[in-house]
């Protein structure tokens, strides 16, 4: 497992990651989230050894990250934001290079090469330069390479930024299957990536723990749990929407025909609504119940206000 206990982090007189405490287990794929600056990269170099801690620790399956450095790096992979490559490289030459780095030869690096591009699936571009590829293809082999010698943690930093929506879909892909058995954590501003791959979610602002729960429980912190969206072929009445029980309150969007009906913490008030409906004979095109909205609460929880 992995475990960090009060890590610090402060550059001059400014602290960038102030007294995290977590714990991450194996199966888990952790959401590591925060506006820019919060600190996120910062806490990823120091659990990957690039940068010491000011003070607190960090261990990687009992293997401190200051005293037992080359331990804790062996059972990780990292991908940077930006997955820097050698450029000039063929993606079999750079991944068999990367092998090379970690120990194996001969037989040993054919097979731990073969396996990270069959995972990936980079067979169709193995003779081409890195420099030629598509954004989508240069994060497969910067996967590849993190890969490589099948390690127990997984530590990925912005692994989908700036791709589009199917290369991003791909990669989320290639992460679930990789997580069945690993450690792997997401360092992400991007919200979408929680709900996708994530089986829990930690959000850090100003460098502090401010948030930590399954990517669901952080939904039901929004003002729009349980919500219920109408869109009508016509008009609603939301004043009879807002005399049914549990009903917290109405936003109503004239343009689209459609209202949405807000609960009161911990109600439920679909079947209500349904009922409704029902009994006055609206024409209701849509009827969307919603878990909540994370973008919400994020926003909510790295402004600093009470949720």
């Amino acid at each position: 497992m992995i475990e960090l206990n009060n890590l610090t982090k402060r550059f001059a007189q400014h602290t960038v990651v102030d007294a995290l405490s977590f714990s991450v287990e194996p199966g888990e794929v952790l959401g590591f989230l925060g506006p820019n600056g919060a600190g996120k990269s910062t806490t990823m170099k120091m659990l990957t050894g690039f940068l010491t801690p000011t003070s607190g620790s960090a261990s990687i399956f009992g293997c401190d990250i200051r005293t037992q450095a080359l331990q804790a790096q062996r059972q990780m992979g990292y991908l940077p934001e930006g997955a820097p490559c050698y450029g000039d490289m063929t993606v079999r030459g750079f991944l068999e290079f990367i092998a090379e780095v970690r120990g194996y030869r001969g037989a040993d690096k054919r097979v731990r090469v073969d396996t990270a591009v069959g995972q990936v699936e980079l067979e169709s571009v193995l003779g081409q330069s890195i420099d030629t590829l598509s954004k989508g293809f240069k994060r497969r082999v910067g996967l590849a390479q993190a890969i490589l010698h099948d390690p127990r943690v997984l530590i990925l930093d912005e692994p989908t930024d700036g791709l589009d929506p199917n290369q991003k879909h791909q990669v989320r892909q290639l992460i679930k299957g990789l997580a069945r058995d690993k450690i792997v954590i997401i360092s992400t501003h991007i919200l979408e990536e929680v709900t996708a791959v994530c089986t829990r979610a930690i959000v850090i602002a100003r460098g502090q723990l401010v948030a930590d729960g399954t990517p669901l429980e952080l939904q039901s912190r929004s003002r729009y749990h349980q919500a219920v969206t109408l869109v009508g072929e016509g008009p609603l009445d939301d004043v009879a929407l807002a005399a049914l029980p549990g009903v917290a309150g109405i936003e109503v969007n004239q343009l689209e025909h459609s209202l949405t009906v807000l609960a009161k913490p911990g109600q439920v008030i679909f079947p209500q609504i349904n009922a409704l409906i029902t009994q006055q004979g609206w024409a209701v095109r849509e009827l969307d119940v919603e878990r909540g909205r994370l973008d919400e609460v994020f926003q909510t929880l790295t402004r600093g206000e009470a949720l």
